[in-house]
């Protein structure tokens, strides 16, 4: 990841790295400096590098050839990843030029460096997906693809259902939409696909794991709202037709929240568990993995069992490889916040879904049926 980009005599200083030790400072394009991976990856580090610079004779500029003159650039940085900060002195020949501090906001905020792609050579592949990015930024087609959703699911179920479903994923689409909204970043609306729910698009990228957890769980918590909501209009009304929207609403959302990547919970989970760093934050995920499951069991709950052993295992053989990845870690108070987070939600969800199964109505049973198969 982008750890400080600053101006150093007309170009930009990009200092790289990752929590696997290794460091890569650019000026310009040019690569200036390398440190590789170890275990040492935090504390003190120290980049310098030699510029030779072709500079005139004072006293006869006009006979005499220029004259190389080396400078000595040197970049001190000390570096904390949990909670992230990094303090930097940039000294030309010794002589202070700038210091300055980051912190996890600034990375937030930052754009990432995208890399020049190569050209490719022309194929009916390509001009395909050309074709397709160009009807995808239309607004057009989120009507088309909105009434293709509807006239899915209404052949599926009925017309009513088909737009209290489309409902419930707008709802949870708008809660990833406000979330990238809040860390600044530029969104593309919601597409609504047939058969396999909803999209929130962005083109920009994020930075931290913290932005990856926030956007992920925020449409599950949108859902979750949209569930209680329901089920006082439940109670205060008592129409059916909110007390089948609260349970199968909590459904959906509670499926969007399984450890199975690309679904939001295996975005969270992943970002939690990868942002231990220790042989201890893995033992915890496997513990926290093993007790949910044991639960998921003991309440019958066969499917979600199942499907957390999968999603679980998939995030755990992954471990290694966390250092390998551009985002900044959670710390510790936002590993903990996170699961807190993730596990309230889903508990709550369990409980709509409990509640409603409860009132003897076999349809409104059925979501704890699917759970229980």
């Amino acid at each position: 990841m982008e750890l400080i980009n600053i101006d150093c005599l007309g170009k930009p200083l990009r200092l790289e790295g990752s929590m696997a030790g290794w460091q890569q400072l650019f000026w310009g394009e040019s690569l200036v400096s390398v440190i590789d991976a170890s275990a040492d990856n935090e504390g003190k580090k120290t980049h310098a590098f030699e510029l030779s610079v072709q500079t005139a004779s004072q006293a006869t500029p006009s006979i005499e050839p220029p004259l190389p003159q080396k400078i000595q650039i040197t970049l001190e940085t000390d570096l904390s990843w949990q909670p992230f900060s990094i303090h930097y002195r940039l000294l030309k020949n010794e002589v202070l030029l700038t210091e300055g501090s980051r912190d996890t906001k600034d990375i937030e905020r930052q754009v990432p460096l995208k890399p020049v792609k190569a050209k490719k050579p022309f194929s009916i592949i390509g001009l395909a997906s050309l074709g397709f990015k160009l009807l995808k930024s239309a607004k057009i087609i989120k009507v088309v693809l909105a009434g293709a959703s509807i006239a899915a699911y209404s052949w599926l179920f009925s017309f009513q259902f088909a737009i209290a479903l489309i409902a419930c994923l707008v709802f949870h689409e708008y809660g990833h939409i406000r979330a990238m909204k809040y860390f600044g970043m530029k969104t593309k609306g919601i597409y609504l696909i047939p058969f396999m729910g909803g999209l929130a698009l962005s083109d920009e990228k994020i930075n931290t794991r913290w932005q990856d957890v926030v956007i992920s769980i925020m449409g599950p918590t949108f859902g979750l709202f949209m569930s209680i909501i329901s089920l006082i209009l439940y109670w205060v009304t008592g129409n059916i037709f909110f007390a089948g929207l609260a349970a199968f609403n909590a459904l959906l959302n509670l499926f969007n929240l399984l450890p199975i990547l690309p679904l939001d919970g295996g975005h969270i989970l992943k970002s939690i568990s990868f942002s231990m760093n220790s042989v201890a934050g893995l033992v915890a995920c496997v513990l926290g993995a093993a007790i949910g499951i044991y639960i998921s069991y003991t309440l019958g709950l066969a499917l979600l069992g199942f499907l957390l052993l999968i999603g679980s295992a998939e995030i755990i053989f992954e471990w290694k490889t966390r250092h390998q990845s551009h985002l900044l870690p959670l710390d510790r108070y936002g590993q903990l916040f996170s699961t807190l987070w993730y596990f309230v939600t889903v508990g709550l969800f369990i409980a709509i879904i409990w509640y409603f199964a409860g009132t003897g109505d076999s349809m409104l049973g059925l979501p704890l049926k699917i759970l229980q198969s």
